[in-house]
């Protein structure tokens, strides 16, 4: 990596990097997947063969209807995955999402319901619903870092709790009707071509802005920046991706207001936990929770955090399921919920052995997970087999980032 350096009226040196040729990005991109750093590309390729073979199979996949369905479904695991990565970040596991986005479900749906005794306002239930997530992963992060219990068996007894919670608010009928409007709509409204296509081209303008002030603030710091090329490239694609989006949803009811506010989420989050100190201290811990120690970081305080942050985004994601179905039965937060949005952070590249990432690797995977869950709707294949290739899914990407950690490590990168 070439260096220039600045130097100033004082005399203060100061280290000035160089934007890498197109050769020098590609030499780099290759010599990264060879030492383990294989990022996006496994999600990327397999989005990719599910859509062939899908569409092979029903050329109503790819359809405008089919894939706005899509980014409704998977609206709820992709917002409950987001939290389990902060989780697994530590190292850590949480199996109580499922049923906390039950619980959720069932405390904001009982106190709007217009029955003269306990309506009040959906954002004040909604912040009831929100503050009970944040003390349940509170108390979850306790016994985990205070009292030193496995994180397994913390989350798996809130898991068997929450479940009772659930039939227990929805009472002998089994079911509560969701009567807000502001609530339905969070899942169910679709935005107009012009407001959608603002949205999308604001996005890209903020995109692309912030990946120019990322090259620059590298330089700056005598870090190499990527070329041109790639930068062009990759504001390119995600033009691409971002107005295709926008396109295909307009053909049908128009691009759904769940997938804005998700992507404002991921947005937020992905800033805290990459571009703070609080984050950085995530990601220290789950690399090493003792040599963070050692260093200064309040390593309990972070797992603490983590957990918090995990239940809150469970109730957001019980929000947004009880936002789709218009309601919450006895079977909220059961099925393969907890398994899907626990894959989706897997599949997406988090890594269970802590430490390793992204917040967009959430959306990346529930993408996949709903995606196989779309095509096998539409094959109308059993349950049994959506089970098994599920399964089969989560396996691979495990395996993938066993296999890329030991690549990592060896080539000292891990």
């Amino acid at each position: 990596m070439a260096i220039t350096e600045l130097v100033d009226g004082d005399n203060n040196v100061t280290p000035v990097g160089k934007r890498l040729s197109f050769a020098e990005n590609a030499r780099g991109w290759i010599q990264n997947l060879k030492s383990g750093e294989i990022g996006s590309l496994p999600v990327v390729l397999g989005l990719v063969l599910i859509a062939v073979f899908f569409q092979a199979q029903n050329d109503r996949y790819l359809s405008a209807q089919n894939l706005t369905n899509l980014l409704v479904q998977m609206a709820a695991i992709a917002t409950i995955s987001t939290g389990i990565v902060f989780v697994l970040l530590i190292g850590e596991i949480d199996l109580s999402v499922g049923a906390m986005a039950g619980v959720g479900g069932v405390i904001i749906a009982r106190l709007i319901v217009p029955d003269g005794t306990a309506e009040v306002p959906w954002y004040v239930a909604l912040g009831l619903a929100l503050l009970v997530g944040i003390v349940v992963g509170g108390i979850h992060g306790w016994f985990v870092a205070k009292i030193g219990v496995p994180s397994l068996i913390v989350t798996l007894a809130t898991l068997f709790i929450g479940r009772g919670v659930v039939l227990a608010g929805t009472g002998k009928q089994g079911l509560i009707r969701v009567q807000d409007d502001s609530v339905i709509g969070i899942a169910n409204t679709f935005l107009q071509p012009s407001v959608a296509w603002t949205i999308a081209i604001g996005a890209i303008s903020i995109y692309a802005v912030t990946n120019y002030l990322s090259d620059r603030n590298a330089m700056s710091q005598g870090l190499s920046a990527q070329s041109w090329s790639m930068y062009v490239a990759r504001t390119s694609l995600a033009a691409v991706m971002v107005l295709g989006v926008v396109a295909v949803t307009g053909n049908d009811r128009g691009l759904p207001l769940i997938t804005v506010l998700l992507g404002a989420a991921v947005v937020i989050l992905t800033v805290f936990a990459e571009r703070t100190h609080f984050g950085r201290y995530i990601y220290a811990v789950g690399g090493n929770a003792e040599a963070s120690r050692r260093a200064g970081i309040n390593v309990d305080r972070i797992k603490i955090a983590c957990f918090m942050i995990g239940s809150f985004m469970a109730v957001l994601g019980g929000l947004v399921l009880a936002s789709r179905l218009r309601s919450v039965d006895n079977s909220a937060g059961e099925g393969n919920l907890l398994l899907n949005s626990i894959a989706g952070a897997v599949i997406g590249g988090t890594s269970l052995f802590g430490g390793r990432g992204k917040i967009s690797s959430a959306i990346q995977g529930a993408l996949v997970i709903a995606s196989v869950e779309s095509g096998m709707g539409l094959l109308g294949w059993p349950s049994d087999r959506k089970f098994m290739v599920t399964g089969a899914i989560l396996l691979i990407a495990v395996t993938v980032d066993t296999v890329s950690r030991r690549t990592r490590q060896s080539s000292g990168r891990a």
